[in-house]
């Protein structure tokens, strides 16, 4: 069959090698995934989920128990006061939206320390000019950057003193960005830092792509606000879309308020149907990410061994399920995205091409032959083009479809796309 794949000895060679030399990582990721299921059905079991919990409201959405028991079991999963976790959010990019204008003022200062935020929040901040931006609205910017992949605590530190910060934004995940994620030690070590000088400084951390990686939550290391998106980590690869707000109960219900409308917030919002498979998707989310973080894992000792820059290394500490490849120029980037959507579940007789994208200023080439639509926790391939030409790969539903995926990508970028 013209369709079939296909998989050359070497390549089967190189991916038995490989995986011999990573068997103790993914012992690793094993214990950690079992770590965070006793967890997830802990929550379960606390909150006494029943069948009925899978009824769907319409309308107004009110008096939904089965969505209060998700933000219930989603609270204690993060180890946050509260959560609120809803179908209306489209996106990850949307949650920390309704969260900045949830606690942004005018006149109020907003400070990123992890450096440039990811490009689709460019005109949500004003850094790209919208007249709908915080910027628009009288809400003030400011940046710090990262040193050597870490916070810059001697800047922070001077400027949080000299300067009346509403809110701190830290983004854990790389976005299209040559820096390391951000591990959840280097968050525990700044937030100590902030609130030492300025307890009343919101901290909010976007923390997609780094849910289960690890045991601990920003929350649980002083954080006061975090916001991830369902078709990510949590959502397991089953919830067809949304995302999440949690921490502080006061900052939660503030985003409950904008989500929606003053004086109603968290008491609308019907749920249509989707309360099941929000819970199916977070009952099965630690063995997901567990798979998507041993194709990275994977990934990353094929390619080194092939000669190409990776980051991080297979044998580093993670922070999130992103894997860095550097191709350094445009062929083997669309070559390697291309072998990933070939090896779709859907969509793969399609062969992506870069094209401009809404939210990116560069050509963008997005290998996802997913379930959902933008779904990152299905193996998913992307990249803009311009140097260094980075191939950002995600996910892997289960460890086998995610190394065959990796395999026919290697293929095709041997075989350069013949």
């Amino acid at each position: 069959m013209l369709d079939e794949i296909i998989i050359s000895d070497k390549v089967k060679e190189i991916t038995k090698q490989a995986e011999l030399e990573v068997s103790d990582i993914f012992k690793k990721i094993d214990e950690e995934c079992e770590i965070n299921s006793i967890k997830v059905l802990n929550a379960f079991k606390n909150n006494r989920v029943s069948t009925i919990h899978f009824n769907s409201s319409t309308g107004y959405g009110y008096d939904d128990i089965g969505r209060d028991v998700i933000e219930r079991i989603f609270a204690q999963v993060l180890g946050s006061e509260d959560a609120l976790v809803r179908s209306q959010f489209i996106s990850g990019s949307h949650a920390l939206t309704v969260a900045l204008f949830a606690y942004l003022r005018p006149g109020d200062l907003m400070l990123s320390i992890s450096g440039l935020p990811y490009d689709t929040l460019h005109e949500v901040i004003g850094i790209k000019e919208n007249n709908s931006s915080l910027q628009s609205f009288g809400v003030k910017y400011d940046q710090i950057d990262l040193i050597n992949d870490d916070f810059d605590y001697d800047r922070i530190e001077n400027y949080i003193k000299n300067n009346k910060v509403k809110l701190i934004e830290i983004q854990r995940s790389k976005g299209y960005s040559t820096r390391k994620s951000l591990t959840i030690d280097k968050v525990e070590k700044v937030v100590s830092l902030i609130k030492s000088i300025d307890k009343d400084i919101i901290i909010m951390v976007d923390n997609c792509y780094c849910e289960f990686v690890g045991n601990k939550t920003p929350i649980e290391v002083g954080a006061d606000i975090i916001v991830g998106s369902l078709i990510k980590n949590l959502g397991g690869g089953i919830a067809p879309n949304g995302a999440y707000i949690a921490g502080r109960k006061d900052l939660v219900d503030l985003a409950g308020e904008r989500l929606t409308l003053p004086g109603e917030g968290r008491e609308v919002g019907p749920t249509l149907g989707i309360n099941k498979s929000i819970l199916q998707g977070l009952f099965m989310a630690p063995s997901v990410v567990a798979s998507s973080l041993k194709t990275a894992v994977l990934a990353a000792k094929i390619l080194d061994t092939l000669n190409y820059k990776v980051e991080p290394k297979f044998d580093e500490n993670r922070a999130d399920i992103v894997q860095n490849i550097i191709f350094e120029n445009d062929k083997d980037l669309i070559n390697y995205c291309q072998g990933i959507q070939l090896a779709s579940p859907i969509d793969s007789f399609a062969l992506p091409e870069p094209w401009d994208m809404p939210g990116y200023d560069d050509k963008v080439i997005m290998a996802a032959g997913a379930f959902t639509q933008g779904s990152s926790i299905e193996l998913s391939c992307d990249g803009p083009l311009r140097p260094p030409y980075i191939a950002y790969q995600q996910g892997g539903l289960t460890y086998d479809y995610g190394k065959i995926g990796v395999m026919n990508a290697v293929e095709r970028l041997i075989n350069r796309g013949e």
